[in-house]
């Protein structure tokens, strides 16, 4: 095929969507010196795309220069304005000042910029943002939006949209905030939107939506994203965010055979060149390992997904706990929250009341679910109803009002079972029976732990079991605690039950009694069966 064929075939496999032919074909192209500056730019976005960060600044770079050399401005601004946008998703945000100063310099010189004046300001708004400096970033995203309606660019405006609703939700208008979402949405299910911003700006509602408690907006956008990414099957970036979020909506609804598939995808689609989907896809793998029992798994994919550079939380904090790690636990959720901003401070609180609860400070969890009370006075959803609900019955049953506390676990069970949440319905099943056990109610507390423990054997929840079986005095066979869960991963390496003491603090007559229950309870009679039992299912 002659060059010029090649690129004719690339041009039209891009505007078809089929990424890795036009990837290739404008690549073979570009190995020859035969690209020109708008032929580079579509380059640079078809190897985003394709999920080759490196390629597409390269291709990008080379297109800005060529521009350049056309004395084409227009051109000049579009390919540095992307640029920038693209390194601060990258985490290179020396390189993108550069760059969106380039921008705006040259946007500024030019006599009728039209609405790529307001496009070169994306950028540096986007900066002020992640500076946390919502403010002006707000009157900046605002001035681009003006911009763009005058000049009649719709897709400009929708860009700008995205980072004004979250300006709004950091200053504390969520409503507002979602707002500017709602209408960002329709332009991209509407197909208006290109295909990187609508990947950027649909990954990063859903995720916001997920935070906000609003599981019927990210069920509906994650809809639309599902729909885009399946009409671009060669489409790599994105594409394993995708399954992340949908994996956690999946957990959310007690799907965990589901969730799991969602996850490995995501974790493959990762290995496959989604940088974006660096955190996500093993946090909820994480999520997953540790509501099942498989801790070791779990702690595993919580470092990895720390490693993106964005903490793992709530959920590591919550694997401290289930594994009795108590005030590390505590300590590690309070400084997460002092370090965080009002809209994730509220996403976490669930985990801090949990925890603190845990603990034994009623107080500081108090706190927690006022404010919990507060955040769905102003921005009500059903599943932050369903949220507060649960958490106060903790509370209450945690400051000696068991009759108070059985009330809102009537009302959490209830308001869970509207959502399709399983596994929550179940737990909220069990502090209903707790609250019962103070009322000396036993046999309607083992109604709600017998409807709770049929939901966590058909899931696998080997934690949530074990803490039943506590509350009943049950050691049937099979069921470990996550002490004896942790106690079976160390027997696994071969440690003595003196070594195993002094790993987790414990006398050496301490893990020979837990080590006596793992025996029993999984009718084993050495080491040896212990540690294959341990590697059949997945604890270590």
């Amino acid at each position: 095929m002659t060059s010029s064929s090649a690129l004719d075939a690339g041009r039209a496999a891009a505007a078809d969507r089929r990424w890795a032919d036009a990837y290739e074909r404008l690549a073979g192209v570009d190995a020859t010196g035969g690209l020109g500056a708008s032929d580079l730019e579509l380059l640079g976005t078809v190897a985003l795309l394709r999920g080759e960060p490196p390629a597409s600044v390269d291709a990008l770079s080379r297109a800005y220069e060529a521009h350049l050399a056309d004395d084409d401005a227009v051109g000049a601004v579009r390919t540095a304005g992307w640029l920038a946008l693209n390194l601060i998703e990258l985490g290179d945000f020396t390189r993108s000042v550069a760059w969106g100063a380039r921008a705006m310099r040259l946007a500024s010189a030019m006599a009728e910029p039209g609405s790529l004046a307001g496009f070169a300001r994306l950028a540096p708004a986007v900066a002020q943002l992640g500076s946390g400096n919502p403010v002006e970033a707000r009157q900046a995203f605002e001035e681009v939006i003006a911009i763009a309606e005058r000049h009649g660019d719709g897709e400009l405006a929708s860009f700008a949209s995205l980072g004004l609703g979250k300006s709004l939700i950091e200053l504390g208008a969520i409503a507002d905030g979602f707002g500017c979402f709602d209408r960002a949405m329709t332009a991209i299910a509407a197909g208006e939107i290109a295909p990187v911003p609508t990947g950027v700006m649909s990954c990063a509602m859903i995720s916001d939506a997920v935070m906000a408690f609003d599981v019927a907006r990210a069920t509906e956008w994650l809809s639309v994203l599902d729909r885009w990414c399946r009409e671009q099957p060669e489409l790599i970036t994105f594409s394993g965010q995708r399954h992340a979020l949908e994996a956690g909506l999946l957990l959310l609804r007690g799907a965990w055979a589901e969730a799991a598939t969602a996850a490995e995808h995501a974790l493959s689609r990762f290995r496959a060149g989604d940088y974006r989907a660096v955190y996500g896809a093993p946090y909820q793998l994480a999520e997953l390992a540790r509501l099942r029992g498989a801790f070791h798994t779990a702690e595993e994919s919580y470092r990895r997904a720390g490693e993106s550079g964005w903490e793992p939380q709530p959920g590591l904090a919550l694997l401290h706990l289930t594994l009795g790690r108590t005030s590390v636990a505590q300590d590690e959720i309070r400084r997460t929250v002092a370090g965080a901003d009002p809209f994730t401070r509220r996403f976490l609180l669930p985990a801090v009341i949990e925890i603190e609860v845990a603990s034994g400070d009623a107080e500081a969890a108090r706190r927690a679910v006022d404010e919990l009370h507060e955040a769905s006075r102003s921005t009500p959803t059903a599943l932050l109803a369903a949220t507060v609900a649960a958490a106060e019955a903790r509370v209450l049953l945690a400051e000696g009002d068991p009759s108070g506390s059985l009330v809102a676990a009537r009302a959490a069970v209830d308001a869970w079972e509207g959502l399709g949440a399983r596994y929550e319905r179940a737990r909220s099943r069990v502090s209903a029976a707790r609250a019962l056990l103070e009322l000396g109610d036993r046999d309607a507390a083992l109604v709600q732990l017998r409807g709770a423990r049929e939901v966590f054997v058909a899931l696998g929840a080997n934690p949530a079991l074990a803490e039943l079986d506590d509350l009943v005095g049950d050691r049937r066979a099979g069921v470990l605690t996550p002490r004896e869960v942790e106690v079976l991963r160390l027997v696994s390496t071969g440690l003595t039950n003196r070594a195993i003491g002094e790993r987790l603090s414990l006398s050496e007559k301490t893990v020979a009694r837990h080590v006596s229950n793992i025996f029993g309870k999984l009718s084993l009679s050495t080491r040896a069966a212990a540690t294959a039992y341990a590697y059949e299912n997945g604890l270590v």
